[in-house]
């Protein structure tokens, strides 16, 4: 009798495998999209500075900031990311405050220090080991994206 179970508890482990693979690589795919768009709205920040296109810079300023409070903006449960986070949100906050006041000098100083800030984040974000729900692991953004 315990023979017979052995291949179906390796039928079942693999499937088990398969599924949590699947889910991963859809959220990766998620997260990378997320990414991809925050890259996007930033590109079209500098394309509203070089035009001193103020309504843009506005406008898609106001949707990094939104997408900072979403979700999936949300990769790490951890000090240190919410501190970045913090970071990128006063910053795209003075570019919006600047380009409403339509102060190109301050909203071009504003971008600089949220690219850092994207940097910096990126960088914490690679080097870091993230708490899981299991203890310390290994994981980092790097690794879930691809």
């Amino acid at each position: 009798m315990c023979m017979k179970m052995i291949p179906l508890l390796l039928v079942v482990t693999f499937a088990a495998s398969l599924g949590l693979a699947v889910a991963q690589s859809s959220r990766n795919r998620a997260a990378k999209e997320f990414m991809r768009e925050k890259l996007e709205l930033s590109q079209r920040v500098l394309e509203g500075l070089t035009s001193e296109d103020y309504d843009l810079i506005i406008a898609k300023g106001t949707r990094l900031s939104a997408m900072s409070k979403e979700a999936d903006w949300r990769v790490f449960e951890n000090p240190d990311y919410d501190q970045q986070s913090a970071t990128f949100r006063r910053h795209v906050n003075s570019l919006i405050k600047a380009a409403k006041d339509r102060n190109l000098d301050a909203a071009t100083l504003a971008y600089v220090r949220l690219t850092m800030s994207c940097v910096d984040c990126h960088k914490l974000v690679r080097g870091k080991l993230v708490a899981s729900a299991g203890g310390w692991q290994a994981t980092t953004l790097a690794s879930r994206s691809r």
